[in-house]
């Protein structure tokens, strides 16, 4: 019998039997892990097992390979914060569902995951959360191995001015320097290079940026497909007047 605890939060859960469910977690020290919740759809624990609450989590099984059972006790809820605030659902939402498509099974990310909880914590602070966001998606590209190069021009080496990205490199391009090639180019709002806190839109305009390496580069990599919906609904609510 093979047996860790560790902490993590609640990605999805999906029904499993009559009584039962599948959980897929974000765990400290083991990565994204799914296993079975016993007993899953009772009063005591569907409370439990929302997205984005915070959890000790023990899993068991007899082989490394096999799905395994998860016993779950609660650490934090986040349902809370994101009920009747539509930013701050949207914005879990997102961070779940990306996190879902993004990290591969099993694969630990404990200084990421840290990150990703005092995230989580800022669910319903509406003035500083979006662009924690931000800065958290950069940090789960630069995580993942597709980081930005926002320093300097990857053409002149110029380090003003700096308005857009290449698509395809991940680098920083001047305004003086991007010629024939501007149309093709995305754009570098100053939030993105730490200038500033960015408006709203502002920070719309970077997901969208950010966006373009996460679903071209970082999803790609671990197969074919689309950024969740979730994603798209928290941009809607960051430009919707």
């Amino acid at each position: 019998m093979i047996e860790w605890r560790d902490e993590g939060a609640v990605l999805a859960v999906r029904q499993h039997g009559e009584t039962s469910v599948i959980a897929d977690i974000f765990t400290a020290q083991h990565g994204r892990h799914a296993g079975i919740v016993r007993g899953g759809v009772s009063r005591k624990l569907r409370p439990i097992l929302q997205p984005g609450a915070q959890v000790d989590v023990t899993w068991k099984a007899r082989l490394d390979s096999h799905l395994g059972a998860f016993t779950i006790e609660p650490i934090r809820s986040r349902s809370a914060a994101a009920m009747g605030d539509r930013l701050a659902l949207a914005g879990l939402n997102a961070v779940t569902a990306l996190l879902l498509v993004t990290t591969a099974e099993r694969d630990p990310h404990p200084a990421f995951y840290t990150q990703t909880i005092q995230l989580l914590d800022l669910l319903g602070h509406a003035d500083i959360w979006p662009l924690a966001y931000m800065k958290w998606e950069m940090a789960l590209l630069e995580e993942m191995g597709f980081g930005l190069e926002l320093g300097a021009c990857a053409v002149s080496g110029a380090n003003d001015r700096l308005i857009y990205v290449s698509p395809k490199s991940g680098r920083a391009v001047a305004e003086s320097a991007a010629g024939e090639w501007v149309n093709r180019l995305l754009p570098l709002p100053d939030v993105m290079r730490g200038e500033g806190e960015g408006s709203d839109a502002e920070i719309a305009t970077a997901l969208g940026t950010l966006g373009h390496f996460i679903e071209h580069k970082l999803i790609r990599s671990l197969g074919d497909k689309p950024l969740p919906a979730a994603r798209g609904r928290l941009i809607d609510v960051l430009t919707r007047p």
